[in-house]
């Protein structure tokens, strides 16, 4: 039997109208072209596909078309960021501020600079894991060029001030960085008023195809970045190679469909998610991590005392859910994330997250909650009685 998916925060399924719309892009019998074939009508046809997408795509985020450089996702977007503003200055003149808690796709560039000679403030958490405008302030030196700060993370699903930081950064004449690739769809984001110089996306955290993103470069600042791919100068410069057509498509018919129907979805997840939260509260012993501060819809992250998340996941094959970033799953280590936010090993061992969305049903939230209130009563059990007997 296949598992029940608890998973949306590692990865969403496309969509199927998107999966429709991308074939037609693929096939002889479809708009094969190059985009960038500007002396035949298959590339012009293939180049109006992907700006409709390209306005989808900044309609999610009330930008301008002008400003969405595709990438192939928000890791590949995160580099083009933070590599592409700080190589435009020597080390010595480049200050870089980022937090704890940040997916590894901007905490590994940040560090590759700091390895290069550029200081890097890397700010901690507090104990629901938000990273506050005023450890932001305390941290700006006179070098500052760049903050990078997460919209949501993507292990607790906590929401962090971005429009707070973003006024802060605006007032210092710093450019802000916004990794929202756990955002988009889940909140509204509006980059002109939360001040944002450059946002990172993914496809495949909405419901369209992996292997396709975006990066948000605001036209009206003084942003110049370095491009980190070179080849041909696609994207104004910024991005070059080959544009994925059928997987631009993707991206922007995974766009259109959040921008038609965003708040309604949102309501319904959350009312899924407050189902389950209420449920696994009952078994007692139970802390949902980051859970006193805002949070998007569809993310749980939940220490379940007394009890191995690994063992519980083993135990609840039935579900496909995760102990935090499948960046990192393969590592035995406690979450990262968990541990900045004050967490001992053993409680961030006892976490999971599970994380729902589109296709989330009543019925799948109450079957989750039945294996779950099992394993966990069974397991704990079980702890108890060989307790007692090392005793």
């Amino acid at each position: 039997m296949r598992p029940l998916y608890f998973d949306y925060a590692s990865t969403t399924p496309v969509d199927g109208p998107v999966a429709e719309k991308m074939m037609a892009y693929l096939t002889r019998d479809g708009e094969f072209g190059n985009p960038a074939s500007r002396s035949h009508i298959l590339g012009w046809m293939a180049e109006e596909a992907v700006e409709d997408a390209r306005n989808e795509v900044a309609d999610l985020i009330q930008a301008d078309s002008r400003e969405i450089v595709w990438t192939s996702g928000a890791t590949e977007a995160n580099n083009l960021a933070i590599k592409g503003v700080a190589e435009g200055y020597a080390p010595a003149e480049c200050h870089l501020i980022t937090s704890a808690t940040e997916h590894k796709a901007v905490l590994d560039p940040c560090n590759y600079l700091h390895a290069k000679g550029y200081p890097l403030s890397i700010l901690k958490p507090d104990a629901d894991g938000v990273i506050s405008v005023q450890a932001v302030a305390a941290a700006i030196t006179e070098h500052t060029r760049l903050v990078s700060i997460m919209a949501v993370n993507n292990e607790t699903g906590v929401c962090n001030p971005i429009a707070e930081i973003g006024a802060l950064c605006a007032a210092q004449g710093i450019l802000f960085h916004v990794d929202a690739a756990q955002a988009i769809g889940k909140m509204p984001l509006d980059v002109d008023s939360a001040q944002i110089s450059l946002l990172s996306m993914s496809a495949h955290k909405f419901y369209g195809p992996k292997g396709i993103g975006a990066l948000y470069v605001r036209r009206r600042s003084p942003l110049d970045l370095v491009a980190q791919i070179h080849g041909g100068g696609h994207e104004r410069g910024m991005r070059s190679g080959t544009l994925p057509t059928h997987q631009i498509v993707g991206i922007g018919a995974a766009a259109k469909i959040l921008n038609a129907g965003f708040a309604e979805e949102a309501e319904r997840i959350s009312r899924l998610r407050d189902r389950l939260l209420n449920a696994l509260v009952e078994l007692g012993d139970v802390t949902i991590n980051g859970g006193a501060a805002p949070r998007v819809p569809g993310h749980l992250n939940v220490c379940f005392h007394g009890v191995d998340g690994e063992a519980l996941m083993l135990a609840v094959r039935n579900l496909a859910l995760s102990t935090g970033s499948a960046c990192t799953s393969a590592s035995i280590e406690p979450s990262f994330v968990l541990k900045a936010m004050g967490l001992s090993d053993q409680a961030a061992h006892s976490s999971l997250r599970l994380s729902l969305g589109r296709f989330s049903t009543e019925a799948d939230v109450d079957s989750a909650i039945l294996s779950l209130t099992e394993a966990v009563n069974s397991l704990r059990t079980s702890a108890s009685r060989n307790k007692r007997h090392q005793s």
